[in-house]
């Protein structure tokens, strides 16, 4: 077949993503631009995303990533074999704008409309730096609203959720505990920072369902951030100095360490030999360090992509597109609707 041209917009919280891969013949991906426009300032006064903000941001960012995105991959529209677009999980509003922007490009051009999860974007994503993916792996997705742990045995055609969190997302968590410590928001970078000049076994901060009778690849870190939150009052209260950077760094550790550990546990049960970290979270210097560290014990390759892959962005959605589109999967309907609560087991919107 020759080259096609994949186009994938994401916008499913607060970044505007827009991003173009080439698909080769031989079913090779290439990078081709890579624009995220995110309204994360607009954000930081509130603590968190405002939804409304968030799709107010969106439509006044598409068309300029749009056009920032051809420029950059020296391209035109009607060079676009297919358009692939987030159809969920996310803020209902934003979705709403990313998959209207699509359906209107898709309809002007006469393009096929790939209607996507955003969950399987953040696991595609890695092709585009590592290439292709073995035949079984395991991805574990680790961001601000999602902490899963996902078997993965097709990129366009089979992800089962062997865990998820049962409250608070990873990356929630870090923003929650970074309120604490009066960190900016988000709080992962920050705390993320600051571990590194504390000691991550100062404080003995719970590891959430690590019992043997709790369920063996979900997550839990509400009660970790709980933890925090009283040590840090008892400590108020009695008229001592918080040791700030201790606190982050074990507190840190207390998430990485019940991360790296059911991952490794999922891979050696499900037998795979592959782990793929993707999400915001992925990012976390302590997070890549412990898992290379088991993998390597453990056998496992570990795939990372950059950090600029990590964050929600087009490329991901272009490159779940991609794949997709060279397994010869039939396109959404042009009257696709945004789902909010998409599973990640739903790659497609048929």
């Amino acid at each position: 077949m020759p080259d096609k041209i994949i186009l994938g917009i994401e916008s499913s919280c607060d970044e505007t993503g827009v991003g173009i891969v080439r698909l080769g013949a031989d079913g090779s991906l290439e990078l081709l631009a890579d624009e995220v426009s995110s309204s994360l300032e607009q954000h930081v006064r509130f603590g968190g995303v405002v939804p409304e903000v968030a799709s107010r941001a969106h439509l006044e960012a598409m068309a300029p990533a749009m056009g920032r995105a051809l420029e950059t991959a020296g391209i035109g529209l009607p060079d676009v074999h297919s358009i692939a677009v987030t159809a969920g999980p996310g803020l209902a509003g934003a979705l709403l704008v990313g998959v209207s922007a699509a359906k209107a490009y898709a309809a002007a051009l006469d393009k096929p409309l790939y209607g996507v999860n955003h969950l399987a974007g953040h696991v595609a994503v890695d092709t585009l730096q590592h290439g292709p993916l073995p035949e079984r792996c395991l991805a574990l997705l680790v961001s601000g609203g999602h902490t899963q742990l996902l078997l993965v045995e097709g990129i366009a055609s089979s992800i089962t959720e062997l865990g998820s969190t049962i409250d608070d997302a990873a990356g929630e968590a870090y923003d929650k505990v970074a309120r604490v410590l009066d960190l900016p928001y988000p709080g992962g970078p920050p705390i993320d920072r600051l571990s590194a000049q504390g000691d991550p076994a100062a404080i003995a901060f719970p590891r959430g369902l690590t019992g043997q009778r709790d369920a063996k690849f979900d997550f839990s870190f509400s009660g970790l951030k709980t933890a925090v939150a009283r040590w840090v009052e008892q400590r108020e209260r009695a008229g001592e100095p918080v040791p700030v950077a201790d606190v982050a760094a074990s507190f840190q550790e207390a998430v990485v360490d019940v991360l790296t550990a059911k991952a490794v546990r999922a891979a050696r049960e499900y037998e795979v030999d592959t782990l793929v970290i993707s999400g915001g979270v992925a990012a976390n210097s302590r997070l890549s360090a412990l898992a290379a560290e088991r993998c390597a014990d453990a056998g496992i390759t570990l795939r990372v992509p950059r950090p600029r892959l990590c964050t929600d962005n087009g490329a991901m959605i272009a490159a779940l597109g991609a794949h997709l589109v060279a397994a010869g999967a039939k396109p959404s309907p042009l009257d696709l609707s945004a789902n909010p609560a998409l599973p990640v087991g739903t790659i497609q919107i048929a």
